[in-house]
């Protein structure tokens, strides 16, 4: 129990986070590092997937390309970077987060497009739509809930990890745990750990409230969803304003 004592005096401190490098600097380091990362991998992963999806003969390519990104840990990547021009750092680290952010937005977009009902798809070209026509204002649609899991499911995910920018001289909230490692402060390990875990449950949250509000549908958002409840049994004006 001291050790998360220590944490919430830690956390409490003003100064811990106002100072130069304190935790407001590293959050937006840690924010700016996760962001680049998800954006780099989410412009690769969506037009493949599409590509891939559109052909029909992709789904052995997705099943290869996503296993052996996730096979490869991020770790692992950063280590080989070291030994690389990319060397340590911010960047190094944005790159393997961008690797290990890949397979999930590629594997829902295609899923997502591949999930298309067919006769959708050829009413819509029926109607006299081009190929981008259809992509853009039938499919991308309607695949954009199952994109979304993908986009969240790869955010959260580099948000939790790109702490080990740390460990490569980078920047983020893992400097809180990696500086408690070196002075063994068990406390300041605790807070860091107690701020990415934070913000990572903020992002999954902010990306559900974002996908909602995205999905095609009536209800798509809580608002929309609270309004339409609070809307049920009331009577139905006429053009007078006076129930009938």
């Amino acid at each position: 129990m001291t050790g998360f004592a220590d944490a919430l005096v830690y956390l409490n401190d003003p100064l811990n986070w106002t100072r130069r490098d304190g935790i407001l600097d590293l959050l937006g380091e840690h924010l700016a590092i996760s962001a680049v990362a998800v954006l780099a991998a989410l412009v690769l992963a969506v037009p493949l997937g599409v590509a891939l999806a559109s052909s029909g003969r992709g789904s052995g390519a997705v099943v290869v390309l996503s296993n052996v990104s996730r096979a490869v840990p991020t770790l692992a990547l950063l280590t080989l970077f070291a030994v690389t021009p990319i060397g340590f750092g911010n960047r190094a680290t944005t790159i393997a987060l961008a690797v290990f952010a890949f397979p999930p937005i590629l594997t829902n977009t295609y899923v997502g497009f591949r999930g298309v009902d067919p006769d959708v798809r050829e009413a819509a070209v029926g109607m006299g739509m081009s190929r981008w026509q259809v992509v853009r204002r039938v499919e991308f649609p309607l695949a954009l809930p199952l994109v979304m899991t993908g986009l969240r499911t790869a955010a959260v995910q580099v948000v939790a990890t790109t702490g080990l920018a740390a460990l490569v001289g980078g920047g983020g909230l893992g400097r809180i745990v990696n500086l408690g490692f070196g002075q063994q402060d068990y406390g300041q390990i605790i807070a860091g750990a107690i701020l990415i875990a934070a913000l990572a449950l903020l992002s999954e949250l902010a990306l559900v409230i974002l996908s909602s509000a995205a999905s095609p549908g009536p209800g798509r958002s809580p608002l929309a969803r609270f309004r339409q409840r609070t809307a049920v049994g009331r009577p139905e004006p006429t053009a007078a304003g006076v129930p009938l």
